[in-house]
């Protein structure tokens, strides 16, 4: 064991009393405090990995995207890893998208400058994250992962893309109400990329860390109450409820560390109406899933 630290794994698992957001927000203050405890000495090394169950209220995924750009797991450990996430690819802030106005994504007015961050910024940390699982996985190990990407490879025509428009639109109206400042809406930007298959593939293989089994994109509805195939909606708005919760589980965190947390109600009840107004003229209602079987060289 000498000249080979011990490598230790923690396992967090998603009881009601958690805060998955405060435990890796306090990742990097936890490892600084333990290195200064030792006086310098060479610490073994400690990856945390969170498991989550079905929903989890409040919980928002950027705010734990540090447990995907560091270590998961020791070296070599797992055989097979599975990552489902329920949002696109979660990225870094890239500098510069102050430029995007009072998009909060890529939309129909977003500079292509904007656009090129968005899509740097994904590759940067996508190759990170492959690194990393790559690190991980022993030999041979294979990885399945499950994303939101985009079913076009037009930037601007993206499934998700006219979700978050609704969002933006919504938090105008805000503005509109002396609930939001103008400048604060200006300087959010959400830290999300959907990508295209051909994205995807095109990053694993400049990687040169794994080879692709199986990739593969279906569609979900909007509505996670509406499983039917049927693009007709029965109930536009309760549809527009059932969106705007499920959009408010994943992301409330995100808008309340911005905008604080007295808008949060009147946020999404704005974005259920306006879901609901968009469902009487729109049927284009869906999520597009990339599913993604990999192998390790």
């Amino acid at each position: 064991m000498r000249g080979h630290p011990v490598e230790l794994q923690f396992f967090l698992n998603d009881l009601p009393g958690n805060d998955f957001n405060q435990i890796f927000q306090s990742y990097e203050q936890l490892k600084n405090s333990t290195a200064a405890d030792h006086n310098g000495e060479r610490l073994s090394p400690f990856y945390i990995a969170g498991y989550l169950g079905p929903t989890i209220p409040g919980f928002s995924l950027p705010k734990v995207f540090i447990s995907f750009i560091l270590r998961l797991a020791s070296t070599g450990t797992p055989r097979f890893l599975m990552i489902v996430k329920t949002v696109e690819v979660a990225i870094q802030f890239p500098d510069g998208l102050d430029g995007n106005g009072v998009n909060i994504y890529i939309a129909t007015t977003t500079p292509p400058s904007v656009v090129k961050l968005y899509q740097e910024q994904f590759k940067k940390d996508f190759m990170l994250f492959l690194e990393l699982r790559y690190r991980e996985l022993s030999f041979a190990g294979q990885m399945v992962l499950t994303f939101l990407g985009r079913k076009n490879e037009d930037v601007y025509n993206g499934n998700m893309n006219y979700l978050y428009e609704l969002l933006a639109q919504s938090l105008q109206s805000l503005v509109e109400k002396d609930l939001v400042n103008q400048k604060k809406l200006n300087s959010f930007n959400l830290p999300f990329y959907g990508a295209s298959v051909a994205e995807v593939k095109e990053v694993v293989n400049w990687s040169g860390l794994f080879d692709i089994n199986q990739i593969n994109l279906f569609e979900s509805s909007w509505d996670p109450c509406h499983d039917s195939e049927d693009i007709n909606v029965p109930d536009r708005v309760q549809s527009g409820v059932n969106i705007a919760k499920s959009i408010r589980a994943v992301m409330e965190t995100l808008f309340v560390g911005h905008f604080g947390e007295s808008i949060i109600d009147a946020l999404f009840k704005e974005f259920a109406n306006k879901v609901a107004a968009y469902l009487q003229r729109e049927n284009n209602t869906k999520y597009s899933i990339i599913t993604l079987s990999l192998q390790r060289k």
